[in-house]
């Protein structure tokens, strides 16, 4: 916390990035050892519509989306046994993987994060297949959650 000369906490102005509603929660991610199952529960019992389902080979999970009115719920199965969400899941079974917050500008929200000495996984953006810009803050810097940061472009808005 920065305090001013007389001890009080110091206001600080906010960030251009996060004027207006800029930022915003995008998606809120569950791993799953099985996505069937998952939606099962999420779909048919919890009554939420199924987006689409579908294969990520770069990052190897298959995924499936559940909008909400204020973002999404993205359920993640591992295809592989040695990725990071298989690892993730054997250490800590199903459950809230990461946060997604949609930013304007992800280049220079890294260049920030990286002038605050924050731990990044993903230094510089990540172009998925519909062009959405996307990178990982590691949790060690943010208090123990994982943190993914999304830019959308023209073709990738959720």
């Amino acid at each position: 916390m920065v305090t001013g000369t007389d001890g009080a906490p110091e206001v600080s102005t906010p960030h251009p990035e996060s004027r207006g509603g800029s930022v915003r929660m995008n998606h809120l991610a569950v791993a799953v050892t099985d996505l069937d199952e998952a939606l099962a529960f999420y779909s048919d019992a919890l009554g939420l519509t199924v987006e689409h389902v579908e294969d990520v080979p770069t990052e190897s999970v298959r995924v499936a989306f559940l909008p909400l009115s204020n973002g999404e719920i993205e359920l993640m199965q591992s295809t592989r046994d040695d990725t990071g969400v298989a690892r993730w899941l054997a250490k800590h079974g199903n459950g809230m993987h990461h946060v997604c917050l949609q930013v304007c500008d992800i280049a220079g929200t890294l260049v920030r994060l990286k002038d605050h000495g924050v731990e990044l996984i993903n230094p510089e953006p990540v172009r998925k297949h519909d062009g959405t810009l996307y990178a990982f803050i590691h949790p060690r810097s943010a208090f123990g959650v994982l943190i993914e940061l999304y830019e959308l472009t023209s073709g990738g808005d959720s």
